[in-house]
């Protein structure tokens, strides 16, 4: 539920323009559902702006299809990540028809609530080809939260060129996220080049001495660029996350420009 939601809620209780009942039947599932296998937190949205997100691995299709219910019936929109193209295979005859799925970053989105400009600019970079499904799934996270993504694939530090040769369209960015295995270096560069804050995504992409992810973690961690966060390894669901928001303070600052 969303605060415009609850706000018109509650003025329509006061102006009686619905009973006691009708207002406790539409907030039953306040402040979260239980499902015995799962609480769906429906009181999400309204603390943090971002309703509840399905974690769709080592669920069964079955499980994540309630989950989807119990969030369509509360007109949430809903994103799930991490979902196999086996597992949507499952779910799609039960899925509405404008559920969007993206294969390379497992995610699903169904937008319940009316669709929205997106705002802002979030650029999306890769080091390498392979880091690309991490990179989809946080495109996918920012976007359906509402912020624009652009989005820059195959330009880590073995060939310096073709990111030198994108540096006119990443600085164009408010918020810029940046995915890469092996030894995760691109971050560091890229922090020497620009001024917008970004966002380091390790990936599990390398061979044996990458330690699935922990060599690029540790490279992007101790970065001596200035303006660099670190997120686990892998999680581009969370660097989608923190650069929407940082994405949308930008557009509370320029609003208040406007504004005086």
């Amino acid at each position: 539920m969303k605060q415009n939601d609850l706000k018109i809620l509650l003025n329509n209780l006061y102006r009686k323009k619905i009973s006691p009942e009708k207002a406790l039947d539409q907030l039953q599932n306040f402040p979260y559902e239980n499902m015995g296998f799962a609480k769906i937190d429906h009181h999400r949205e309204l603390r943090s702006g971002v309703p509840e997100i399905i974690f769709s691995k080592d669920k069964s299709p079955g499980q994540i299809k309630k989950i989807i219910g119990s969030l369509s019936k509360e007109k949430s929109n809903i994103l799930a990540t991490r979902l196999s193209p086996d597992a949507y295979k499952v779910l799609k005859p039960s899925l509405p028809k404008k559920a969007i799925y993206n294969k390379e970053g497992q995610t699903l989105i169904i937008m319940n609530n009316k669709s929205f400009i997106k705002k802002g600019l979030i650029t999306v970079i890769t080091a390498g080809t392979s880091d690309i499904p991490i990179a989809e799934e946080a495109a996918s996270t920012a976007e359906f939260l509402g912020s624009k993504v652009e989005k820059i694939f195959d330009v880590g530090v073995a060939g310096l060129h073709r990111l030198l040769d994108n540096l006119k369209y990443i600085n164009k960015a408010r918020v810029i996220i940046v995915v890469a295995g092996m030894e995760g270096a691109i971050a560091s560069v890229l922090g020497g080049l620009v001024s917008q804050p970004i966002i380091a995504v390790p990936t599990s992409i390398g061979y044996g001495t990458s330690f699935g992810g922990i060599s690029a973690l540790l490279t992007m961690l101790n970065s001596c660029a200035t303006g660099i966060a670190v997120v686990n390894i892998d999680n581009g669901f969370g660097a989608g996350c923190i650069a929407h928001r940082i994405n949308f303070l930008g557009e509370k600052v320029l609003k208040n420009e406007l504004d005086d």
